[in-house]
């Protein structure tokens, strides 16, 4: 029998620290499964990011795909990406568990990244290069689908349903998303954005490669450190499942269950307007870093896909930051509800657009933007991100009954699926020369036009979410 096996009475019987005991002894510290969560989800999302700072150029300067498509193709893509949890959640909570979708996500996503380098590498035989990428990007689809809401949920299960330090605990594993994604552009942007179109599979194999590294870790300590408080193995098949986390798997929804899904639903919604302004990053932010920004510092041009770093090491540098300042302000009793937090994080989004909306206001069509607005774009984006993001991973498993934990997870993926599709159709009235797209009657004439759309529909959502945010406390039943 393992040690993750052994029953609580075995455990005082020889004169080890009971649960209660070792609960008291850690007060205040993380248990190490989180830190082996972080680690597998950094290297993943470096696989992730990596790919998305160079997807857009690759799919516009080595298949020859119009922007106009390519917007469009990478909003499908991401929010498959996206969707497929519901999928994955599901499996996970009825047959799999978390572990084992992880790893079968894990293999998917390292593939679909071989694909994309192999397409890369038949640039001289578009056809073949084509379906090979078409297949990658399936790949990653179906492996994120596994892969992604079952790590993000078992974050959670390492605590006791109460516990205070899951808010800290979600920012922890948000700076290790943030730590892959900032590295993920720097590396795989500098072998695959040169300005050669053979060089993009360069790119993309890194981000294979930092696939197979999230797979290894995992391998090698899920099962010594992913146990709960009480030393039960957490991410198991329902059948593996103790008798205590079983019978939690099978309580009947109750009213309050009932509401604070509704909450999830409710605020899932609202993020949809976050991430489709802010998921911009990937795709008509990149074309404009690249054609409208003045690259050159100190004689060297950056690459246009290191823009897309600025975000995660904002996130870096201010995770802790707001951690702290939620921290203190809970000692006072003066710590704003996560709906309030979320329409926070929509108010500094619309600052960030109105930022770089001045910044090109006046700005001649062949001019070209100071990087200082991007990146003081960039800034705010990443504030209203530490406001919405990790607060919202963190309520979605504070309010999701246990039956229900990876699907509801799922949901707040599903929102994400929606705002990326979203962006993809946004992206696609980036202005260009010789068009003057129109978006409900809302003519984009510039730059200026089309950065004030993303001012309008944020600060909007941030209103009203900032008006529900009562009704939507008490429907939460006490969770803060």
């Amino acid at each position: 029998m393992s040690s993750a096996e052994t029953t609580i009475d075995e455990i005082a019987g020889a004169g080890v620290a009971t649960p209660a005991q070792r609960l008291s002894s850690q007060a205040g510290k993380h248990p190490r499964g989180l830190y082996l969560l972080f680690a597998t989800e950094m290297w993943e999302r470096f696989s992730y990011y990596g790919n998305r700072a160079l997807l857009a150029l690759f799919m516009v300067h080595a298949l020859a795909f119009d922007k106009q498509f390519a917007a469009s193709l990478y909003g499908q893509y991401t929010g498959l990406v996206y969707l497929a949890p519901l999928i994955g959640g599901y499996v996970a909570d009825r047959y799999w568990g978390n572990r084992r979708s992880i790893f079968v996500g894990g293999v998917l996503m390292a593939a679909g990244q071989f694909l994309l380098f192999a397409a890369g590498s038949m640039l001289q035989t578009p056809s073949t290069a084509i379906m090979l990428f078409y297949c990658g990007l399936g790949l990653i689809v179906g492996g994120n689908g596994f892969f992604k809401p079952n790590i993000s949920s078992m974050v959670g299960q390492l605590y006791i349903q109460n516990d205070k330090r899951k808010d800290s605990a979600y920012t922890i594993f948000y700076m290790g998303i943030n730590l892959g994604s900032f590295v993920a552009p720097l590396i795989c942007g500098f072998l695959g954005d040169t300005g050669n179109a053979a060089d993009f599979r360069w790119g993309f194999f890194a981000a294979g490669v930092g696939m197979l590294l999230s797979l290894v870790v995992f391998g090698l300590f899920h099962k010594r450190y992913l146990v709960t408080p009480s030393g039960d193995p957490v991410g198991l098949a329902p059948k593996a499942c103790s008798k205590a986390q079983t019978a939690s798997r099978n309580e009947p929804l109750t009213r309050q269950d009932i509401d604070r899904m509704i909450v999830i639903g409710v605020i899932s919604f609202f993020v949809i307007f976050f991430w489709s302004a802010f998921e911009q990053a990937g795709v008509s932010l990149t074309f404009f870093a690249e054609e409208a920004t003045n690259r050159t510092l100190f004689g060297y041009v950056i690459p246009a896909s290191w823009f897309q770093s600025l975000n995660p090491v904002f996130i870096l540098v201010f995770a802790p930051v707001l951690a702290q300042l939620w921290t203190a302000l809970g000692r006072r009793n003066k710590e704003p509800s996560s709906p309030t937090k979320m329409a926070w994080g929509l108010m500094l989004l619309a600052v960030g657009y109105l930022v770089i909306g001045f910044g090109v206001k006046d700005m001649s069509a062949t001019a070209k933007a100071s990087m200082i607005w991007l990146t003081a774009m960039y800034l705010m984006h990443s504030l209203g991100e530490l406001c919405l993001s990790p607060i919202g991973l963190s309520l979605v498993n504070k309010l999701a009954p246990a039956r229900f934990a990876s699907l509801m997870m799922a949901v707040w993926f599903m929102a994400n699926a929606a705002a990326n599709w979203f962006a993809g159709i946004l992206a696609t009235f980036y202005p260009s020369a010789g068009r003057t797209p129109v978006f409900l009657g809302y003519q984009i004439t510039g730059l200026h036009e089309f950065f004030m759309l993303f001012v309008a529909m944020a600060f909007v959502a941030g209103a009203v979410l900032l008006m529900l945010t009562k009704p939507l406390q008490k429907m939460m039943h006490g969770v803060r």
